[in-house]
């Protein structure tokens, strides 16, 4: 009994779950901007939909990168607050609010100095400790919005 409980408390500690990867990926790679986490939890395999056009996918941690490392150029301040974090079996969900000041050009936009508080949600598959699958959901219209690149109709529309 003793032996089966030491390999199940040592194989949690090789193969954590859902929710507990999912706090780790949001407080060392965004918060503390710790890229190397990419490459230690996102394998070469994996997807992650919802950073940048949701209709494409990342694959694989350089395409992750491309899009982290825009966001955390232009705005170098980035803060994710987890608000909420569920877990059921491997797929943990977490709420979240982002928070950033926009002062450097990683956008391809000229420095605006606006503060941005958004909302999201993210969905999170793991498998043998790391993400095999995650799904973003964020208020990208709010940031275009924000940055002054939504204009017209649409700006009324999602004012």
């Amino acid at each position: 009994m003793q032996n089966s409980r030491a390999a199940l408390e040592q194989a949690g500690r090789s193969n954590p779950d859902a929710g507990t990867l999912i706090r780790r990926w949001f407080d060392e790679v965004w918060n503390k901007g710790m890229e190397s986490t990419i490459d230690e939890l996102f394998p070469a395999d994996g997807v992650i939909w919802g950073v940048g056009r949701p209709e494409v996918a990342a694959r694989g941690p350089a395409e992750f990168k491309a899009f982290y490392r825009a966001m955390r150029s232009a705005c170098p301040d980035v803060h994710i607050e987890l608000e909420q974090v569920v877990q059921e079996g491997d797929t943990a969900f977490a709420r979240w609010t982002l928070t950033m000041t926009h002062t450097e050009e990683g956008l391809g936009i000229a420095p605006t100095n606006k503060r941005m508080k958004l909302c999201g949600m993210t969905a999170c598959k793991v498998r043998d400790g790391k993400f095999v699958e995650g799904w973003n959901n964020w208020d990208q219209v709010g940031m275009a919005r924000e940055l002054g690149v939504l204009q017209g109709h649409a700006a009324v529309l999602f004012a």
